[in-house]
């Protein structure tokens, strides 16, 4: 790979090579050599500006979770080395909350959650990232309601005025990468059945989706069949059910040994005024971040479908767009 470190076989080993290093390595410093010293880091919860407050998030976590690892399942990607490549990485991690900190005082509870990350890199270097932890399984975990951690957390981060706000399109920053993906068929036809969903065609999920398909989704939830499916991203839409849908990103990969495959990253961005996941309707503006992972197999010849899904987004950062609106605290 052109301008990176020889070291890497591919740019996925770069990916899940350099994760390992900073992580369980403890090779903290070398966020100065491989993130660029003025990259946006987006996350549901906040944008994070800079390399130097980067490694000061890194250092925190790793304070509070000592033993964490992070166990690369996929990295799905595309570009090239001379004009940059976008990693959408799937990752199961695994702490002890040993320590206190941003999650509250040390329970020594085992942990065990999915983050999905999309980074884009040139030159050895990432200089643009979008990170989603399933924060709902981690606080679930930790015996919280994840309404209850967002409001607990607007109050430790000095109340509505003085909190952390969360990621939105106004308070976003742009990032170097402008890129869209690319156009390998299975990222396109991944794109349409969200789209589909997300447009009331729930039929879409009997006709796109192995009768037998496996779903792991927000909160740690492992489901199986048809009605899994529907009950995750019907309970999602109907909670903001006029919010603008957006594609914000989309990948297919055909690679030897590994099923097809695709990631999206999308976007709702409208009123919680419908009942749903979130229950009572508020009115609140909310924005939500997500990251889908999707797998495609033939088990009946001719009918390709989706056999595995994978998402993500922040119910934490979800509730406290909420509450900050309702000042239910």
């Amino acid at each position: 790979m052109k301008g990176f470190d020889p070291k890497f076989k591919d740019f996925p080993d770069y990916i899940i090579g350099i994760t390992k290093e900073i992580w369980e390595d403890r090779g903290i410093s070398t966020l100065h050599h491989y993130y660029s010293p003025d990259i946006v880091v987006r996350s549901p919860a906040s944008v994070v500006l800079g390399n130097q407050n980067v490694i000061g998030a890194t250092m925190a976590t790793l304070a509070e979770f000592p033993d964490r690892q992070l166990l690369g399942e996929d990295v799905i990607w595309s570009g090239t080395p001379e004009e940059g490549m976008l990693s959408s990485h799937r990752i199961i991690s695994t702490a002890t909350h040993l320590s206190d900190g941003v999650y509250g005082k040390a329970t020594g509870t085992e942990l065990r959650y999915r983050i999905l990350a999309d980074c884009h890199a040139i030159d050895n270097q990432i200089n643009d990232e979008w990170l989603i932890r399933d924060q709902g399984a981690i606080v679930r975990q930790m015996g919280w309601d994840p309404k209850d951690y967002a409001a607990d957390l607007i109050a430790r981060e000095g109340g509505p005025d003085k909190c952390v706000k969360p990621l939105t399109p106004n308070t976003d920053q742009p990032g170097p990468y402008k890129g869209k993906g690319n156009d390998n068929e299975w990222g396109q036809r991944y794109a349409d059945i969200l789209t589909r969903i997300m447009s009331a065609d729930m039929a879409a999920i009997e006709t796109e989706y192995d009768r037998a398909v496996q779903s792991e989704y927000v909160g740690g939830v492992t489901g199986h069949g048809w009605d899994a499916v529907d009950r995750f991203w019907m309970g999602l839409r109907a909670s903001f059910p006029n919010a603008e849908f957006k594609i914000e990103h989309q990948i297919g990969r055909d690679d030897p040994n590994m099923a097809p495959r695709a990631a999206v990253r999308w976007s709702l961005w409208g009123k919680h005024e419908g009942w749903g996941a979130f229950g009572v309707p508020t009115g609140a503006q909310v924005y939500v971040l997500g990251i889908s992972h999707g797998e495609f197999g033939e088990l009946i010849g001719g009918q390709p479908q989706l056999r595995r899904e994978y998402t993500l987004f922040d119910e934490t950062s979800v509730w406290k767009q909420i509450l900050l609106k309702t000042g239910d605290l």
